[in-house]
């Protein structure tokens, strides 16, 4: 019989066997233009940074602050050491921003999906709650549902009428319908209220991840079913962390009941400060700014595209790799995503855009993706 370490070192072989083993890339910075280990410059076109908001000077000044008063870390969990005032100003003004009773922040936006999953299942009875979930949703919220030990419903990519008919057809009395409202590898978007509508008729709470909703769409403020929203501190935030933002009762249940809240350290207060920092440049009118530069950046390389992340779906690994290579040859770093991240046969490259790219390295981008021979746009 052989060693697990055996086993390990042969998994590693079959990975690489099949073309898909990965490292990882170090870039000297955070900002579109940087640097490889090798010393060479690159545009990357892969960070969920939206709005440049981890470079802004005032969320940087405010994790500086932070960290000058409270240190580098948490300590524990907050029910455990406690939390600092920082988190509870974040939680407030996230409280506000989506409109909701309450909010409460997570370590990642992971956590917070894992969370309130766990909690809804855990109230409505493991048995008696069904799930629905979109097919292309993250891994987090795959994650969640399975962690809960729920009963699932994995409904065709934003088929309303599937959705509708096993709702209908549902034996369990609760149900969760839960989805991103932006697609990570699709970059396209959940008709958000049209899904309030159904949950309403069929008496379902409405979970929408908005982690990479920055351009929109916004979840239903006035619908007449129970909305829930999850969401990142990482992305359009520029920080880390995640939250869910709902009715007072269940940020509550979640305080109580989520694993991933309890059992885990807190967010680190320079994070929330930083986060703290970026949602108030985000409400005011420097944000309208940089979210009408960033659709500006949209619009250059994929006219009339609803979000900053542009698939160039190729099908095959190969294709993906080879137009990334050659994408990189120019300076410009475009990642391959690959099985298991997307469904085999859709290899793709995914354009992350930011408010931060300069216009004439979008141009220079749009250039290259049409000079690429046969590739789809």
């Amino acid at each position: 019989m052989g060693s697990l370490g055996d086993a390990v070192r042969a998994r590693n072989d079959q990975i690489a066997a099949v073309g898909r083993w990965r490292s990882i890339r170090t870039l000297d910075s955070g900002t579109p233009r940087t640097r490889q280990a090798d010393g060479r410059e690159v545009v990357q076109f892969a960070s969920n940074d939206y709005l440049g908001l981890s470079q802004h000077a005032a969320v940087r000044d405010a994790a500086h602050r932070a960290l000058d008063t409270y240190g580098t870390g948490a300590g524990a969990s907050r029910l455990i050491v406690g939390g600092r005032p920082v988190h509870d100003e974040l939680e407030a003004a996230i409280a506000t921003w989506k409109g909701t009773e309450a909010a409460l922040v997570f370590p990642t936006g992971f956590a917070a999906n894992l969370g309130v999953i766990g909690a809804l299942v855990a109230a409505g009875g493991r048995n008696d709650t069904m799930v629905f979930s979109d097919e292309l949703n993250h891994a987090s919220i795959i994650d969640g549902i399975r962690a809960a030990r729920a009963d699932v419903c994995v409904v065709p990519h934003l088929d309303l009428d599937r959705l509708s008919a096993a709702l209908g057809g549902r034996r369990q009395r609760h149900a969760v319908v839960v989805t991103d409202a932006v697609f990570s590898m699709d970059g396209d978007v959940a008709p958000v209220d049209e899904l309030a509508t159904l949950c309403a008729r069929h008496d379902a709470v409405l979970v929408l991840d908005e982690a990479h909703a920055v351009l929109g769409p916004d979840h239903p403020r006035n619908a007449d079913c129970e909305v829930v929203v999850v969401g990142t501190l990482s992305k359009t935030l520029g920080s880390v962390g995640g939250y869910v933002a709902a009715d007072r009762a269940l940020v509550e249940l979640c305080v109580n009941a989520s694993r991933s809240f309890i059992f885990t350290t807190a967010p680190a207060p320079a994070d929330a400060a930083a986060a703290l920092a970026a949602l108030a440049v985000l409400t005011g009118p420097e944000g309208d700014t940089l979210r009408s530069r960033l659709g500006d950046n949209v619009e250059r390389v994929r006219p009339g595209h609803p979000s900053p992340i542009v698939p160039v779906v190729l099908g095959t690994e190969a294709a993906a790799l080879d137009a990334a290579a050659r994408l990189l040859a120019q300076g410009l770093l475009v990642p391959a995503i690959r099985p298991p991240t997307v469904a085999e046969g859709t290899c793709r490259l995914r354009i992350a855009l930011s408010a931060a790219h300069d216009p004439d390295d979008v141009d220079r981008l749009a250039a290259a993706l049409d000079a690429l021979d046969a590739l789809p746009r």
